[in-house]
């Protein structure tokens, strides 16, 4: 873990790689999470999810959307951080798809600011790999299967500035948040050569 301060409460926006992610953020920071309402049912995963007060999602339902803003509003309000994956999915882990700005309402609503959190996960020798990554077609066999058989594998934080939500506009928060996340975990070759 390296970068910026870690704010005492606030929204936490990160890439998302793998349902370890969750273990990952949580290991820097005590933190509530929203996730998709079908985790609520994996095995192991979905209970530890439910006992960390995960708010679960029911995509689609724009009144259930504006209750889980609620539901996140009211934890940070009460001095909590909540982190949410505004990719809405998961990748391997080299590339950082669109953020979905629709999550980061409450924040706005409640005046916190928004961190974000850029996630790695490297070899030893300071490589990628993608023995954690739960995407595309790799099931949570596969995936755990994968983790067991790699010897070594470092998870990487980046803690970029945090954002303050007043006077912008939640879809330039949600790019500022991007772009933050994308300068460590893909950075441009330019950018790569400066570093």
């Amino acid at each position: 873990m390296d970068g910026a301060p870690l704010l005492p409460c606030g929204l936490l926006v990160a890439n998302h790689i793998s349902w370890v992610d969750i273990f990952v953020v949580n290991a820097i920071t005590p933190v509530a999470f929203v996730s998709k309402a079908d985790v609520r049912q994996w095995p192991l995963v979905g209970w530890l999810a439910a006992s960390n007060e995960t708010v679960f999602l029911r995509r689609g339902s724009r009144g259930h959307a504006r209750i889980i803003n609620e539901e996140i509003a009211a934890r940070m309000r009460a001095g909590r951080h909540v982190a949410v994956f505004p990719e809405g999915t998961t990748t391997d882990g080299t590339q950082v798809l669109h953020f979905h700005a629709a999550l980061l309402q409450p924040a706005i609503a409640t005046g916190h600011p928004i961190q974000p959190l850029a996630l790695r996960y490297l070899t030893p020798a300071g490589e990628h790999t993608r023995a954690a990554a739960y995407d595309g077609d790799v099931t949570l066999a596969d995936c755990l299967a994968s983790i067991i058989a790699t010897p070594r594998i470092t998870a990487q934080v980046r803690i970029a500035p945090d954002i303050p939500t007043t006077d912008a506009h939640r879809r330039e928060i949600a790019s500022s948040a991007r772009e933050a996340i994308v300068a460590h975990v893909a950075p441009s070759p330019l950018s790569a050569q400066a570093a």
